[in-house]
């Protein structure tokens, strides 16, 4: 009997999440995530997969983000047959999120080969059919529920509070030991959806670390929201907000809904410019199986928790554009939440050099991300070809985030009865991988390795 796992995304990065699993000779990949940020990782989406996509057993998919499924379509295109295994709402998720990633990559495509490309012509990583081709693959299941996998083991998802539907995968191999792949790990106490589960046991454990060597702020969110669109309200600026369309929108969508009931809010437009965000905010707010405890309560009070007052829905094109010489005061959401792309680019465009503007980022900035610059205080910046130069004002909600921080990692570790075998470290910039390494280490004696790109380690 053999077990081994290989690295092959996620590895001293936080996307591209790709771990290949071999039990007994049967090929088994948890999460195939497309790259994101700057070029030499994007570059690496186009490269072939480092395995041979038609040799798989089975994949496993631990959550809908892009940096986790945005590989798929390619992967089957590439000859993958077997099933994807995800939880119910994690393929509601997908077929949203998959056919647009679609659409923007042949969009994307279009514009690169009407402006100039290095590539003759510019193609597109793969199409939107491609993204529905691969769809018919999910397989979904609940929670807990266990599975039988190729080469003798078995899994199942356990909750893991990072978006509806993520799930930690725990993995059986035929002698009864096992491996926990936590995808992302969420946070406590946050809205919407449960706590992730406590995990007492495992022989091997992948962990990641977006925020590894950071702590959350202890932010008044509700309370610094409120702020912001006050003064937007006052100067009858935008306020501009680069969101993820999946959790980040819904989340914003419940604290405005908060901040109404509690009357602390001025009357005033909210948008959301985003296809994506719509069909994953009505998801969101049909899987009750996954809401927290006051997520149930406002919804069995009719309260509509996920739907502000003053809310528009921008769904086509022409509504979109028509923002764009609409005056404020109001609030647009839309995607992308980096900034990387989507129609938030489009408003930025139009409304950076604009000193009425806020842009208020709400998660995580990628090295090389337009986000990242523009937090950083980068002027100008190029959009689309575009010289902007910033005169807006740009802040960001530092205690919002998906991904739990250091004390929440430890945290969650600390539930532990018995220490992993070994303990692998993903999903984080070097920084953030090395600090919490050493408090691993420090804490709790483990032993923990930080793996490179391609490494396979036996199990």
């Amino acid at each position: 009997m053999s077990q081994s796992i290989g690295f092959f995304g996620a590895a001293e990065t936080v996307t591209g999440s790709k771990h290949l699993l071999t039990l007994n000779g049967k090929k088994i990949l948890v999460d195939c995530g497309i790259f994101q940020g700057r070029r030499e990782l994007s570059e690496r989406n186009w490269q072939p997969f480092p395995f041979d996509p038609n040799e798989l057993d089975a994949v496993i998919v631990t959550h809908a983000h892009l940096d986790h499924i945005g590989m798929i379509p390619k992967l089957v295109k590439e000859g993958y047959k077997g099933p994807i295994y995800c939880t119910r709402a994690t393929q509601g998720l997908a077929k949203i999120s998959l056919p647009d990633s679609g659409r923007i990559q042949e969009e994307d495509a279009r514009f690169a080969n009407k402006h100039g490309s290095r590539h003759k012509p510019a193609l597109p990583l793969y199409t939107e059919q491609d993204a529905y081709a691969c769809l018919k693959r999910f397989v979904p299941l609940p929670y807990f529920d266990f599975q039988p996998l190729p080469g003798g083991g078995t899994f199942r998802f356990m909750p893991a509070g990072h978006i509806l539907g993520s799930g930690f995968a725990e993995i059986y191999f035929e002698n009864g030991e096992r491996i926990l792949m936590s995808g992302d790990l969420g946070r406590y106490n946050t809205p919407i959806i449960k706590d992730p589960t406590t995990v007492e046991y495992a022989e091997y454990l992948v962990v990641e670390s977006t925020y590894g060597n950071k702590l959350h702020a202890h932010e008044d969110t509700v309370g610094r929201l409120e702020e912001i669109v006050k003064d937007a309200f006052a100067d009858g600026g935008t306020v501009l907000i680069p969101s993820f369309s999946i959790g980040r929108t819904q989340e914003m969508l419940y604290y405005f809904r908060q901040l109404q009931d509690q009357g602390r809010m001025p009357r005033i437009p909210i948008y959301i410019d985003s296809p994506m965000a719509i069909s994953a905010t009505r998801l969101y707010a049909d899987c009750t199986d996954e809401h927290d405890k006051e997520m149930k309560i406002a919804i069995n009070n009719d309260e509509s928790p996920l739907e502000p007052h003053l809310l528009t829905l921008v769904r086509d094109r022409e509504q979109s554009k028509a923002l764009n010489s609409s005056k404020g005061p109001m609030i647009i959401i839309a995607g992308s939440g980096m900034a990387t792309g989507g129609r938030i680019v489009h408003h930025m465009i139009h409304r950076l050099g604009d000193p009425t503007t806020t842009l208020v980022f709400t998660g995580y900035q990628g090295e090389g991300t337009l986000g990242r610059k523009l937090i950083e205080g980068e002027s100008p910046v190029y959009i689309h070809h575009q010289e902007v130069h910033v005169r807006a004002k740009v802040t960001k909600l530092n205690s919002l985030s998906a991904h739990a921080d250091q004390e929440e990692i430890l945290t969650w570790l600390g539930k532990f009865k018995a220490a992993p075998k070994h303990t692998f470290i993903v999903h984080g910039e070097p920084p953030a991988q090395h600090v919490l390494r050493d408090k691993i280490v420090e804490q709790f004696g483990w032993e923990v390795t930080i793996p490179k790109q391609g490494e396979v380690f036996p199990l």
